[in-house]
């Protein structure tokens, strides 16, 4: 866009005159004064920088320890935490042959006997066939003893491996689902790879 000339010029009076630096006076120069350093602040503010960060780093790790060494993204280990917690709970009451409490933790309803019919997906009737001592569709018999040996997100669920009764090989698979705190069996031939 091309300039236009002013038809008609502001008068200065209109203005009043801007302040400038008068380079007649005595007036310090910024870039050449520096102000003193000052070593106490400067070491404070290190201090002060490098314990915030060590803080940092100390809680970091010691939420990746509680929540199991999980390895996984950080935004998961939350789940891990929640879903070990949750696995425990559960497979602890079964081990007490505390089925009602059991079934509350896998439906995450304590208070479920007083509306039983929610759960019509897996009612408690079928809960029982699989969980109880005497089902022929408990393959680990008698649960005495359990422990989660590996957990890893599966999709949106995590899912872990649970070792029965001191076994070596073939654990139970449970999926832990984060957004509904529930538990269920894996999907059928969903496994961890062993390896060759």
């Amino acid at each position: 866009m091309a300039r236009t000339r002013m038809l008609f010029p502001i008068p200065c009076s209109l203005f009043p005159a801007l302040p400038y630096p008068s380079f007649e006076e005595d007036t310090p120069m910024t870039l050449l004064d520096a102000p003193v350093f000052d070593e106490v602040r400067d070491r404070r503010r290190r201090i002060t920088l490098y314990s915030a960060g060590s803080l940092l780093l100390v809680l970091f790790i010691a939420w990746w320890l509680v929540a199991g060494r999980p390895v996984d993204w950080p935004w998961n280990w939350n789940a891990h935490l929640r879903g070990r917690i949750a696995a425990n709970a559960f497979l602890t009451a079964v081990e007490k042959k505390d089925l009602p409490a059991a079934y509350g933790i896998w439906v995450h309803d304590k208070n479920w006997q007083q509306h039983p019919s929610q759960n019509g997906a897996y009612p408690f009737s079928r809960f029982q066939e699989d969980w109880s001592t005497t089902s022929p569709e408990n393959e680990y018999g008698i649960i005495q003893t359990h422990k989660i040996v590996k957990a890893r997100m599966y999709g949106n669920v995590l899912m872990m491996e649970a070792l029965i009764n001191g076994r070596k090989s073939k654990g139970l698979y449970l999926d832990y689902d984060p957004k509904a705190k529930t538990l269920n069996f894996s999907p059928p031939g969903v496994e961890f790879y062993e390896g060759p």
